[in-house]
């Protein structure tokens, strides 16, 4: 398979790099990184000699045209995603999309719609990495095992620092082309590993603040969120944390389950405390045999490790491991967050459909607090 990037910013180098990685593991050995697309042409030729590959240029329907792409991977601000992925599709190439896959829970049934026309049964998949380390294949394993009871209480928490300065960049800040602040373009990753791992939710009620950053979107939000099992989660998302961290703690029947990382995971980042008279989950948690076909790149969580499931079954023409659907829930659960946080009310899943100005757009109707102020200097307190 000949794949390219669009987008030759930040993002694109990890995925550049787990694109060659992926060519070394039994199977994928086809797999070649033979091109880059980008708007700024020097950034374009400098990203292409950085990684050796040979194709690069600043047109996205001349590569499509070309022939020479089977798998387009999209490294662009979200708000080009959609069309940039249904062009790839109408092509019959394959589209890898980083997170958030697109800005709204209309714009994914519009991206759905374009994979069931796809030419050649062409894919969409979404970048949700944190769900394929070696610890999260474990845990959902051995919840489904029974081994550690129900989950019943769990916390999840996206605790990052982005200074003033983060958002001069012009597309990030804004609900039309970032897709909304942290709950968007930052939380996201850790709440769609906790949605992984809990399943369906049902009610969320949440609330949002633009406390100290000039933007248009929140720089905080808190949830809190019922889910079909019973169990209950808080999630927090905020871009004003000094002491950046993101954390997720599963309380279950038989044992707590604690995750403390920041943009990944390895094995030590993980945590289990047995409840007592169930030592047994700890022995069941370290005992990794059964999970030693699974482990890819020593069991971290990234862009390998997705990406490896991912082309193998592309590869075998399959589905792959993260669809439209489970990208569409992980988006329904931002848009419930965002309704809840300004509408003051209580949001149950299903409930935001076409018609819903929170199906257009996460900002919906607006975000109910006024511009942020400069605020002048405090004086020490002796």
């Amino acid at each position: 398979m000949k794949v390219s990037i669009l987008g030759a910013g930040a993002i694109a180098h990890a995925h550049a790099e787990a694109v060659r990685a992926v060519a070394q593991h039994d199977g994928l050995e086809g797999v070649e990184l033979s091109g880059v697309v980008d708007v700024d042409a020097a950034r374009a030729e400098e990203f292409a000699a950085r990684h050796g590959i040979a194709r690069h240029g600043t047109d996205l329907h001349e590569l499509l045209a070309s022939g020479e792409v089977d798998v387009l991977h999209v490294c662009t601000p979200p708000s080009l995603h959609l069309e940039q992925a249904r062009a790839a599709l109408a092509a019959g190439v394959h589209v890898v999309v980083e997170k958030p896959a697109v800005l709204s829970l209309a714009e994914i049934d519009a991206m759905a719609e374009a994979e069931r026309a796809a030419t050649g049964g062409a894919r969409f998949t979404q970048i949700v990495q944190h769900r394929f380390g070696a610890g999260a294949l474990r845990l959902r394993r051995l919840l489904a095992d029974g081994v550690l009871g129900r989950p019943l209480v769990a916390t999840c928490d996206t605790l990052w620092f982005r200074p003033p300065e983060y958002f001069d960049v012009p597309w990030r800040g804004r609900f039309d082309t970032e897709g909304g602040g942290p709950t968007m373009g930052h939380g996201i990753h850790q709440f769609d590993l906790l949605l992984s791992v809990l399943g369906e939710w049902t009610e969320v009620r949440a609330m949002a603040g633009r406390l100290a950053r000039d933007v248009d979107t929140e720089d905080v939000s808190m949830a809190m969120v019922r889910f079909a099992s019973g169990a209950m989660a808080s999630i927090t998302n905020s871009l004003l944390s000094p002491r950046q961290t993101s954390a997720l703690r599963v309380d279950t029947e038989h044992a707590t389950v604690e995750l403390e990382h920041l943009y990944g995971y390895d094995d030590d980042a993980w945590r289990v405390t047995a409840a007592p008279g169930h030592e047994d989950v700890l022995r069941a948690w370290s005992d990794d045999g059964a999970a030693a076909q699974e482990r890819v790149d020593e069991g971290r969580s990234g862009h390998l490790a997705q990406l490896v499931p991912t082309y193998r079954a592309l590869v075998a023409g399959e589905a792959p491991p993260i669809t439209v659907a489970d990208a569409r829930g992980t988006l329904e659960l931002a848009a419930a967050i965002y309704r809840s946080a300004f509408t003051g009310e209580t949001v149950v899943r299903g409930q935001i459909s076409a018609g819903d100005p929170f199906y257009d757009s996460m900002g919906g109707t607006g975000a109910p607090w006024p511009p942020v102020k400069d605020v002048p200097a405090q004086e020490a307190t002796p």
